[in-house]
């Protein structure tokens, strides 16, 4: 991997460090005078990227690319009471893209992507999927020490697209300008709204309104994913070629135990409390395959049936349920007994190998850690979670320095507390669900692909629900057509287990292929 930095329009190799004191900085304690001291206007913010020169190898190809990163300032225009107040500095927000050199923009894809969260930037899909480089974790069980490492990626999606990463308000980089609101984007509608003002932005500045476009989301990304669809072609007209949904969360109802009266998480989350209780051994020799399909089964018919029943099941009937439950979920039927037939998530990856002392991974089921607690109604931490976060971190912070060339004195924040309170005014009263936006997406643009890929053991995303809600999207038969599925051994981030990485990016290079044809 070369790395020679070569200045572009608007960028620098050498960025102010944001937080430096500037020249006109008055050191502590010295005396100003109070009679000429006057109110300091803020400098207007500009672009702040730094490009640099790369290759990468794939197959027997040499692909020459640039990449861009840094942080591009996005303006609001002003209207009060009729009258323009101009085009104003709001918020600066952090992006990386690879571009291959010398490729026909016409013909040329470029996929704008992102994780979720809300509050998580994109460094996920950046180093451990889409991106040309990416770092090196290790798995279950054989995990690599600090300080890690970061290789080529030759299954990129470079090879077939140009990739931009996009880090929403305040993950990564990404922050208001000076003196302003984050808050005001942390939230459903504002969130979409920055986003597609940078994709939009991007698209412009690089002559890429003919190119085949597509976005692709991770997580709360995939929710973000369908209402940005439909933002860009309905607010700027940009049609998509296809939309990417990994790990794929439309309604948050689905997944919700929040709200006790909602039975239906319980239903959905069967067939992945099933399909980890057989990664842990609780199901002998049976296969896999076999313990979705009765899982699955359940869940659709019977196990809703019985939670409908509430106090009118009998009691044969309900330990019938209780009997069914414990064996698929690999929990007793003690336990299912007393938590009333319904399965909370958190809870469930506590209880599972509550025994041995160890909690189960959410986010990949896969992964276990010892328990801060044998006794604990919820696990501390997510073991997970633990395993990747430093190597990610590691990675990325010295990437974006010693080979991209940027460097800046702010945390990138990989995942962001500062977001919360997340607010979903915009559905108040109503549940949280962007399926109708994909929905009108679909039906807007008849051209519109989408690609779903599922981890069987992701506990926070689980298969099914996703599956439940796009089997009730409201398409004709031809539009749902659109929609293919992919399914993976591994947890939310898929690509953390190696054979589903390398499978997802050939998968994912092949919908982008297809997508990109004008002649389909």
């Amino acid at each position: 991997m070369s790395a020679t930095s070569t200045p572009d329009d608007g960028a620098t190799t050498a960025p102010a460090v944001p937080g430096a004191p500037g020249p006109s900085s008055v050191a502590p304690g010295a005396e100003t005078s109070t009679a000429a001291a006057k109110p300091t206007e803020r400098a207007e913010p500009t672009d702040d990227l730094v490009t640099t020169s790369h290759t990468l190898k794939v197959g027997r190809r040499r692909l020459r690319y640039t990449a861009t990163t840094g942080r591009v300032v996005l303006r609001e225009e002003e209207h009060t009471e009729g009258t323009f107040g101009g085009h104003r500095a709001r918020a600066e927000l952090s992006m990386t893209s690879y571009v291959l050199d010398d490729a026909d923009a016409r013909t040329r894809p470029v996929t704008f992507a992102f994780n979720g969260g809300p509050g998580s930037s994109s460094v996920w899909l950046h180093l451990g999927l889409l991106g040309p480089r990416r770092v090196v974790t290790g798995d279950v069980g054989a995990l690599v020490p600090p300080p890690y490492d970061l290789v080529d990626n030759p299954e990129s999606l470079l090879a077939v697209s140009d990739l931009v990463f996009i880090d929403p308000m305040s993950t990564g980089y990404s922050r208001a300008v000076e003196g302003g609101k984050p808050g005001e984007y942390h939230g459903y509608q504002k969130d979409v709204e920055s986003v597609a003002d940078l994709i939009r932005l991007w698209t412009s500045r690089h002559g890429r309104w003919m190119s085949p476009k597509f976005v692709a989301g991770e997580s709360y990304g995939t929710l973000r994913g369908a209402a940005l669809a439909e933002h860009l072609q309905s607010r700027y007209g940009m049609y998509l070629n296809g939309l990417i949904l990994i790990s794929s969360v439309l309604d948050l109802s689905s997944v919700d135990f929040e709200n006790q009266r909602n039975d239906r998480a319980h239903a959905l989350y069967l067939p992945t409390y099933a399909a980890v209780a057989h990664y842990h051994g609780k199901h002998g020799r049976r296969s896999l395959r076999s313990v979705l399909d009765e899982a699955e089964a359940y869940a659709a018919r019977d196990y809703p049936w019985v939670l409908s029943r509430g106090s009118r099941l009998g009691r044969e009937e309900r330990a019938e349920a209780v009997s069914t439950l414990a064996r698929l979920s690999g929990l007793t039927e003690d336990y299912v007994d007393r938590a009333d037939l319904r399965i909370e998530h958190w809870r469930y990856f506590t209880e599972l190998l509550r025994d041995e002392r160890r909690s189960v991974g959410r986010l990949d089921a896969r992964f276990t850690g010892p328990a801060a607690a044998a006794i604990a109604e919820n696990m501390d931490a997510d073991p997970s979670h633990d395993a990747i976060a430093g190597p990610y971190a590691a990675a990325w912070n010295h990437y974006v320095r010693d080979e991209l060339g940027y460097r800046s004195d702010l945390h990138y924040e990989q995942i962001s507390r500062l977001v919360h309170p997340w607010s979903f005014k915009d559905f108040e009263g109503r549940p949280i669900d962007v399926s109708p936006k994909l929905e009108r997406a679909m039906r807007q643009n008849p051209h519109l692909r989408v690609h779903v890929a599922y981890g069987y053991y992701d506990g926070a995303t689980p298969h099914f629900a996703a599956e439940d809600v796009v089997a009730h999207l409201q398409l004709p038969d031809e539009l749902v057509a659109n929609i293919e599925h992919a399914y993976y051994e591994a947890g939310h981030m898929m690509y953390v287990h190696e054979p589903s990485r390398v499978r997802q990016s050939a998968d994912l290079a092949e919908f982008v292929v297809r997508s990109a044809r004008r002649d389909t």
